[in-house]
């Protein structure tokens, strides 16, 4: 067992030594996504959101100014000119125009882009505003409910996600680019010459994974929690467990990657085919349940959805571990499998 284990540890420890002396890997290991998390934590920090900006034509009745620019008034208005207003619009230079045919009698027309949600917004605000003006009052009575508890931020949604895109993108990156590169230079053909089996070179580079795994999480985490206030409802030990299966998967994808690969080109057309269409359909920045339900049950099948799934459940919902079980066996399948298949495919040179 001694002489098994022997190699593994050596070349885990060259591994630990090799990341610390690249300042650049330190950085984008850890201090990118501190940077990251910290812009789009300013960006979509709690704030009250501005009101709709409607346009005015220029000339537009006293009626019409006085009811959308008053005290009560749900928007902001800006004035507009006729040649103008097409260009306004598909510019996002505002959000809704307001345009009286008939300067003597109460009728509007509003132009707006339906496919637009802010547009959308702008037409009913706009038209409440009117209609209340013009003397309508509500039959129904109506209460205002205002939730802004913690775990239902949009920070708290994408915190859980930025530490699972940097288990991915650290553990895909920082493995299968550096098996590559070492094959490049053929230090991996002089490995060949050693007792070593391909399968402790392959746990070894896992394991160096794992060294730095807490500290990517609690950096990222922590920075959350003393910055924006994101708690962890849930249990460490469970976010720990998941953490470790993610960077599995994705060591394991890495090394899939990585066994076969030549050059510096082939390898980065390759883990950009493999990353950016977890970037895009696993909910790091939002929900992928904006997808079309035929391909949902697909996108969940991936390993960045299900670590992005388990580690909200577990963040925000305080779930407990055997909740987050199937996603739990998704990152374990691809990490199993793809081990596999990397052990017997892995060339030295």
């Amino acid at each position: 067992m001694s002489e098994r284990m022997s190699p593994i540890v050596e070349l885990t420890k060259a591994r630990f030594r090799e990341f610390l002396r690249e300042p650049g890997a330190v950085f984008w290991s850890f201090g990118f996504p501190i940077v990251l998390a910290l812009a789009l934590g300013v960006a979509f920090r709690n704030q009250t959101p501005r009101p709709p900006l409607v346009g005015l034509l220029e000339g537009s009745p006293a009626w019409l100014v006085k009811a959308l620019e008053g005290e009560d008034t749900r928007v902001d208005t800006i004035v507009v000119a006729a040649a103008d207003v097409s260009s306004a619009l598909r510019k996002g230079a505002v959000d809704l125009v307001v345009e009286a045919p008939d300067a003597e009698s109460a009728r509007v027309v509003y132009r707006y882009d339906p496919t637009r949600e802010i547009g959308r917004l702008a037409r009913l605000a706009a038209d409440a505003t009117l209609q209340e003006a013009s003397g309508r009052q509500d039959v129904m009575a109506s209460e205002d409910v205002r939730v802004e508890a913690a775990g239902e931020r949009y920070v708290d949604f994408l915190f859980p996600g930025i530490v699972g895109m940097n288990l991915m993108t650290s553990s895909i990156w920082g493995i299968g680019y550096s098996i590559v590169l070492s094959r490049k230079r053929r230090q991996l053909k002089r490995l060949a010459a050693t007792p070593m089996r391909r399968w402790q070179l392959l746990l070894s580079i896992f394991l160096s994974r794992l060294v730095f795994l807490a500290v990517e999480v609690l950096a990222i985490l922590g920075f959350g929690s003393l910055v924006f206030g994101v708690a962890i409802v849930g249990s460490p030990l469970a976010l720990a467990v998941i953490a470790f299966f993610g960077t599995a998967s994705f060591a394991a994808i890495a090394l899939t990657v990585a066994a076969r690969v030549e050059s510096v080109e082939a390898a980065n057309g390759w883990l950009n085919f493999v990353t950016l269409p977890m970037w895009m359909l696993s909910g790091t920045f939002f929900s992928y349940e904006r997808f079309p339900e035929l391909v949902q049950p697909a996108i969940r099948l991936l390993p960045l959805t299900a670590l992005n799934d388990a580690l909200r459940a577990v963040i925000n919902d305080g779930e407990a571990l055997w909740a987050v079980g199937p996603q739990i066996a998704v990152m374990a399948t691809w990490a199993v499998v793809c081990f596999t298949w990397a052990s017997r495919r892995f060339r030295w040179q």
